[in-house]
């Protein structure tokens, strides 16, 4: 009782405590995560031009709404990408002074087939009435916020069409870069050459470090450009099942095949209950006792687990087998009996008709032409079977016409019924004519498969609750641990293994193998999570992951890790020609071969449009070069190759004859640049000042 009369003495102490606790932790979630804390109404700009979070995130969200199975954060980066695009290419129709009249902005919404084949907006001939079209939206006011938000489209669309007509247009190939493009291909190069091979340097002999690959990245900026990245370093915990938990389900599996006795507190006697050996109603014992409901269909060998496909599809009717592990669970099966013919595959020539549901008919004919088309092509496969795959290829209207007719394998009812009724009545071999709503088909029975109906309890292999229990205090263990110590040393002393650091930029959702992970991505951005700092993540039908925030890359460039692969052969190979260079001494071909202890190798009518060095060397495009710019019976200095250090001696140059025009030539160069028209884009990216604030608004 006098601990009580205190605490009533001190109760208006202690609420003004609380409330005070309270209200610091409503001001300060304000700075952090509200008004307070958020830098910016808007969630980016590209170059000054600000892009409204409202308005980005309607667009977000109708995306998300439309269908496309996107996650939010794939969704966002979408519009994202579209609103970057639509910013730097309307600065260049500014600047250019695009206008767009009606007409072709009438053009560019036709090409909406809710627009141009609405029959609201179509004539008495069916073409598009642009009258219609406009006394629509007069007596509809309300439609007219729709086509306001279309017009904006298409004027963008014109626009570009435009600029894209411009830049194509100014896209031009010389009859010079043509005459080149000859040269390249018709001049040839004899050559004799020494080429002392990097590979004849062991790797471990020359050593590249952290700094020389960021050096090496500096001088290349534009290849390694990236945006700022996060490494995360982590370890996965899985909450699999034990060997003791599989052996567990395993003995219940079995137990299942005989019969159990259980007391019936009705009668007050024990029940003997039938097991999966004696059940008389399979399907019922089944739905009790697996996760993996009764399937009553019959199943071709093909589509049984591999491994077990042969025992399964042999076992004679009542017959069982198993337990055994099939993908994450462990089955039993029980034969029910086999049946001929469940699945079938045939090939098809479809020949539509005015009236028709076909699919892609490539010409029009009457029900009557079509038929006796039909019947020609039948009496033609009839007379030579061999002619089916490519008659099917040249006269079939069906989309299979791509692969000669053949449908594949499929199940009685599984196709329109005169066409099943004449595949499954009908020997392999057989060719015949049916009729279908779709058309006139001519069908050939290409094959037929056998197969078994299986009775299947199957119980998934999971973890205990115990193990469960154990996986999380193993993790958790890990993660207070970690927070304090070396995180990889912690990982080996509780038996765990470190993963490889996963480099994540802010918008990035996909973690290395564990997939879509946002949250892992998003908590390593949060301002409030420092270098160092650890955090356990419990991931569905996984497990736990603790992941560390490892270092922060602002260099602008890609990470080391991720470089290295890149760079380390070539930074490698600049240290061996260094080497090898040395060794390559000698008045003539013949002595630096000799020092450099390698063979003088000959190449003969050697084109510098394919530059390839005979004895699969391979491509070498320096050496070719080197070896055409040398007079006759010159010698080289060495030559850092793609393969090696080569020394040449150019034996002839044999010049093509001179052409008076090199028209062909020009259109090669002219198509092989076709695609620039599309660098600018990118071009343009490169250059914008962009800021991106989305992870202010927790995208």
């Amino acid at each position: 009782m006098a601990v009580l009369a205190k605490i009533r003495q001190r109760s208006a102490l202690l609420i003004g405590v609380i409330a005070l606790a309270l209200f610091a932790f409503i001001i300060q979630d304000l700075f952090t995560r509200g008004t307070f804390g958020q830098s910016s109404k808007d969630v980016g700009s590209i170059d000054g031009k600000d892009i409204s979070f409202e308005d980005f995130r309607v667009k977000v969200s109708n995306l998300e709404k439309s269908g496309q199975g996107i996650t939010s954060t794939e969704a966002a980066n979408r519009v994202w990408d579209q609103e970057v695009s639509i910013a730097l290419l309307s600065t260049q129709f500014d600047k250019l002074g695009l206008r767009v009249g009606e007409k072709h902005l009438l053009e560019v919404l036709k090409s909406d087939p809710n627009i141009g084949k609405n029959p609201m907006f179509l004539n008495a001939a069916g073409m598009f009435d642009v009258v219609k079209f406009k006394d629509y939206f007069k007596a509809n006011p309300e439609a007219a916020q729709y086509i306001s938000e279309k017009e904006k489209d298409a004027e963008l669309n014109a626009k570009f069409q435009i600029y894209n007509t411009l830049v194509k247009s100014g896209l031009y190939t010389t009859a010079s870069e043509g005459k080149l493009k000859y040269e390249m291909e018709a001049n040839k190069v004899n050559f004799a050459y020494a080429g002392a091979l990097y590979s004849s340097i062991k790797d471990s002999e020359v050593k590249i470090s952290d700094s020389d690959i960021v050096d090496y990245m500096k001088k290349n900026e534009k290849k390694f450009k990236a945006d700022a990245t996060r490494e995360i370093q982590y370890v996965l915990v899985e909450d699999k099942a034990s060997k003791e938990d599989e052996a567990e389900i395993k003995a219940k599996m079995t137990a299942l095949l005989s019969g159990s006795v259980v007391y019936n507190a009705k009668t007050g006697k024990n029940d003997t209950l039938p097991g999966f050996r004696n059940a008389t109603n399979i399907a019922e014992f089944v739905n009790a006792n697996s996760d993996v409901p009764y399937d009553s269909t019959y199943v071709a060998k093909n589509s049984l687990p591999a491994v077990d496909a042969d025992k399964l599809f042999s076992l004679p009717a009542g017959s069982i087998y198993g337990p055994y592990v099939y993908g994450r669970y462990y089955a039993i099966s029980k034969s029910l009996g086999f049946k001929a013919g469940v699945n079938a595959k045939a090939s098809h020539i479809l020949i539509g008709y005015e009236g028709s549901q076909t699919p892609n008919q490539k010409e029009k004919r009457t029900k009557e032409e079509a038929k006796a088309k039909a019947e020609e092509i039948l009496a033609q496969v009839q007379a030579n079977p061999d002619s089916f795959m490519m008659l099917a290829f040249t006269s079939s209207d069906d989309s299979s016409a791509q692969q000669g007719g053949d449908l594949g394998y499929f199940g009685q009812g599984q196709m329109v019924k005169p066409f099943n009724d004449f595949v499954f009545s009908n020997a392999i071999g057989k060719i015949g004519l049916v009729e279908t709503p779709f058309g006139f088909h001519i069908i050939k029975v290409t094959d037929k498969q056998d197969g078994i109906r299986l009775a299947t309890i199957a119980q998934k292999i999971e973890p205990s609750e115990a193990t469960s229990d154990k996986v999380f205090t193993l993790a958790t263990k890990f993660e207070m641990e970690a927070a304090d110590k070396d995180f990889a040393a912690t990982a080996k002393e509780l038996g765990l293994k470190v993963a490889g650091p996963i480099s994540a930029k802010a918008m990035d959702e996909q973690f290395g193998p564990l997939g879509n992970q946002r949250n892992i991505i998003r908590w390593a951005f949060d301002k409030e999570t420092n270098t160092g700092d650890v955090k356990r993540f419990e991931l569905a039908n996984i497990g736990h992951v603790i992941a560390q925030y490892k270092s922060e890359n602002k260099s602008g460039l890609v990470s080391v890790t991720m470089a290295r692969p890149y760079v380390e052969p070539i930074l490698k190979n600049k240290k061996k020609a260094e080497i090898l260079k040395a060794k390559m001494t000698g008045s003539s071909i013949e002595a630096i071969a000799k020092s450099a202890g390698v063979a003088v190798q000959q190449a003969a009518n050697v084109t510098l449009e394919n530059p390839v060095l005979p004895g699969g060397v391979g491509q070498e495009p320096k050496v070719v070069g080197n070896a055409f710019a040398l007079a006759a019976n010159k010698l080289s200095a060495p030559i850092e190759g793609n393969t090696g250090v080569y020394v040449v001696k150019n034996i002839s140059t044999v010049k093509a004859p001179a052409l008076a025009n090199h028209a062909e030539y020009v259109a090669k160069v002219k198509s092989q640049s076709a695609s620039d028209a599309n660098r600018i884009l990118p071009a343009l990216k490169n250059n914008a000042k962009i800021e991106d604030n989305r992870l202010q608004f927790n995208y």
